[in-house]
């Protein structure tokens, strides 16, 4: 699972049309988050960071979950953008995080296991565990 690391509003117009999970390591404006789903068309994630997720217009959250785009609070510990400009989530972890839930254990003691094992974010283990496990 591989998550695109865009440090700046103008590096919107340079990216994939096929991306799917995008991390926003800046405060996004609206105009910024429209042209970011016109760019990328199929983009179903689009993570910010806590403090930036507070400042989002509803307006803004409604227009992302009428498309269909998840809006998720996160960072990305410990990611150089200078070495690769994505942010990987390792298989073992979505593994680990499958395996836990098949065991019967609930999605916030998954969620807890998780984060003290990783860095990842709550939303994203959350989204992980309801998208490619179904739970």
């Amino acid at each position: 699972m591989r998550l695109r690391i865009v440090s700046s509003r103008d590096e919107i117009s340079e990216l994939n049309a096929n991306e799917r999970m995008v991390h926003l390591a800046f405060r996004p404006s609206n105009v910024d988050l429209l042209s970011l789903l016109r760019r990328c068309p199929r983009l179903r994630v689009v993570q910010i960071p806590p403090s930036y997720h507070k400042t989002m217009s509803g307006a803004v959250r409604l227009f992302l979950e009428m498309q269909g785009v998840d809006l998720l609070k996160g960072d990305v510990w410990g990611h150089r953008k200078d070495i690769d400009e994505y942010f990987e989530v390792n298989e073992e972890t979505v593994e680990e995080i499958e395996s836990l839930i098949s065991q019967g254990a609930n999605l916030e003691d998954t969620t807890n296991t998780i984060q003290n094992k990783t860095r990842l974010g709550e939303d994203m283990i959350k989204y992980i565990a309801r998208t490619k496990i179904s739970v």
